[in-house]
C-alpha cells in the first residue's frame, strides 16, 4: 500500500513504520493518523510480521505532536469528537494489535507523540529523545489517553507533575520514571529494537498475542484482568505453539515454533 506520510518496510518478520513528515517534525494529522491505522492493520494482519516497530524519521524527532492548525478553531463537540476517533482508530488500537509493538523513541516525543508512545507495548529511545505532554500550555488536556497511560507507567505524582507544568523530561529521566525501558545512542536505537525484537521472534507468537491481552486487561475498567489471565492461559493448551513448546522443552531442544 502506498502512503503519503509514512513508510512501512518489512524484513526478516520485523514490518518497520516510519512517520515521515520531518518538515513538520512529524506532527500527527488527520490524514497522519488515517494512514498509521492501516499501516498497523496491515502489519497485524501479516502472517509473516511478529513485530512491529514504529519510529520517526530525521534525527530530531519521533513525533513532536498534533497538528495544532487542524483543531485550533474546534468547539466543544468538535473537540470531544477528535479525541473519540483518535482514540479509536489509532491509540487504543495499537495496543490492543496482537502482535508486538515497539516504540523507537528518537528525539522529540510529545503530546499526541508521546502519547502514541506509551500506547506500543513498549519503548525504547536514544539518548537525545525529550518527552512531555505540554498540552496544558495550550489550554487544553491530552486528548489521545495521555491523562491516562502515562500514570500506569510512571505513577499518579509524576504523572501529574509532567501534566500540570507542561515540561520535558530528557531520555535519563524517562528511564528512571519506567516510561522507557532502554537509553542508546541515536546510531544504536533500531538495531537494540530488531534485537529485542529477534528475541521476541523466538518465542510462540500466539502465546505473546494472549500475553498482551492479559496484561492489558489489568487496565480496563470492569474487567478482572486474573480471569482474563486464566481465560489465555487455557487457550494457549490447544494450540501447536503449546505442542511443539512442551515437547522440544522435555526433549531438551530448540523449539520450532510454527510460523517461524
Amino acid at each position: 500500500m502506498n502512503y503519503n506520510n509514512i513508510l512501512s518496510n518489512y524484513s526478516n518478520g520485523i514490518t518497520t513504520i516510519t512517520i515521515n513528515r520531518p518538515k513538520k517534525l512529524n506532527a500527527l494529522n488527520k490524514d497522519t493518523i488515517s494512514e498509521l491505522h492501516k499501516a498497523f492493520d496491515e502489519a497485524n494482519n501479516d502472517g509473516d510480521t511478529k513485530v512491529i516497530l514504529i519510529t520517526g524519521s530525521g534525527e530530531k524527532a519521533f513525533v513532536a505532536g498534533a497538528d495544532i492548525s487542524e483543531f485550533s478553531h474546534f468547539n466543544i463537540e468538535e473537540g470531544g469528537k477528535l479525541a473519540a476517533q483518535g482514540q479509536a482508530l489509532l491509540f487504543d488500537f495499537v495496543e490492543k494489535l496482537s502482535t508486538p509493538v515497539i516504540a523507537a523513541v528518537n528525539g522529540f516525543a510529545l503530546g499526541g507523540g508521546l502519547e502514541l508512545a506509551m500506547a506500543c507495548h513498549f519503548r525504547v529511545a536514544s539518548s537525545n529523545a525529550k518527552m512531555g505532554l505540554p498540552e496544558t500550555s495550550l489550554g487544553v488536556i491530552p486528548g489521545y489517553g495521555g491523562t491516562q497511560r502515562l500514570p500506569q507507567l510512571v505513577g499518579k505524582g509524576r504523572a501529574m507533575e509532567m501534566v500540570m507544568t507542561a515540561g520535558m523530561i530528557d531520555a535519563s529521566q524517562a528511564l528512571i520514571f519506567g516510561l522507557v525501558n532502554h537509553v542508546v545512542e541515536q546510531i544504536d536505537l533500531i538495531p537494540l529494537c530488531e534485537k529485542i525484537a529477534s528475541k521476541i521472534m523466538k518465542n510462540s507468537s500466539v502465546a505473546i498475542s494472549e500475553a498482551i491481552r492479559a496484561i492489558n486487561a489489568n487496565y480496563e475498567d470492569g474487567i478482572n484482568g486474573y480471569d482474563v489471565e486464566i481465560e489465555s492461559f487455557g487457550n494457549c493448551f490447544g494450540t501447536e505453539d503449546f505442542v511443539e513448546g512442551t515437547t522440544a522443552f522435555l526433549e531438551k531442544r530448540k523449539a520450532d515454533f510454527p510460523g517461524q
